[in-house]
């Protein structure tokens, strides 16, 4: 008989009771560990998100990152990471770090590092960035350089379609 909160003890027949170790279980881990999401801290890096319903014309500068998914019509000068939502309606000459564009942007794009055209991102303007990534779907029109280090890109003068040397001569 057990009483409350006791366990029930076995019937051993008269023979004595031999306790068995624990069987220690091994620690399996998983066979395509998932890295952890990069999120960045509040202390790390800052961001103004400005969102869909908001319209804003004028002049955006700083050092922090910037995520647009309203209208914004004027100029962006940014040493961050500017990201143009899906829906978003940009007019505006931009300047940042890392460029992502999934909305509607009329304007000349220059990124100093990256640019990210997504699959619904529509550009009209030109674009220059060291490197860029074009999703199928995406749209632009302009003329677009990526790369060409500061030093090569100066090296070129595009005159009305053609593109000529420093010293004038067609290539």
């Amino acid at each position: 008989m057990a009483i409350w909160n006791q366990p029930a003890q076995p019937e051993t027949s008269g023979k004595p009771l031999i306790e068995k170790p624990p069987v220690e279980q091994p620690i399996v881990a998983p066979a395509n560990p998932v890295p952890a999401r990069k999120e960045y801290a509040a202390k790390d890096r800052r961001e103004s998100v400005f969102g869909t319903g908001v319209s804003i014309d004028g002049k955006i500068e700083g050092d922090g990152d910037v995520r647009i998914a309203g209208k914004f019509k004027g100029e962006i000068q940014i040493k961050g990471d500017l990201t143009i939502e899906k829906g978003a309606r940009i007019t505006a000459k931009i300047n940042a770090e890392t460029v992502t564009i999934g909305g509607e942007v009329e304007g000349n794009v220059l990124a100093s590092s990256h640019v990210e055209l997504l699959e619904t991102a529509q550009l009209i303007g030109d674009l220059k960035g060291s490197t860029l990534t074009v999703a199928a779907g995406s749209r632009m029109r302009g003329h677009v350089e990526f790369g060409w280090s500061e030093a090569e890109s100066g090296k070129f003068v595009v005159v009305k379609g053609q593109e000529k040397g420093k010293n004038g001569a067609a290539s």
